[in-house]
């Protein structure tokens, strides 16, 4: 069975990165993309994701808040903070919520 992705991130830019990468390295798996973290939520209860990749930095919800939302929709998946926000209470944050933390240049 194909590994599902969800990638949210307010920027379309990032998000065809992301799956750009994705399919290169796993060519079966299922990519859903989302703009924020109501659209993310949505996608979860639909399709329960293996792998989050997501931004800190969006309109409304952050990153952040959205995984503690996702871990009661998908308590599985790996979730992967890609930002450029690189304080040190977010990657602390992260940490506490069982969230891996990835510098974005």
């Amino acid at each position: 069975m194909a590994d599902k992705f969800l990638i949210v991130d307010d920027s379309r830019l990032a998000r065809m990165m992301a799956s750009g990468l994705i399919a290169e390295r796993h060519s079966d798996a299922v990519v859903v993309e989302a703009e924020n973290a109501d659209q993310a939520l949505e996608a979860a209860r639909h399709q329960t994701p293996d792998h989050v990749i997501l931004d800190h930095n969006m309109p409304g919800t952050s990153g952040l808040d959205l995984v503690e939302g996702l871990r009661g929709v998908a308590p599985n998946a790996s979730m992967t903070l890609v930002t450029a926000n690189i304080q040190s209470a977010i990657r602390q944050r992260a940490e506490q919520l069982g969230c891996r933390f990835i510098a974005n240049p």
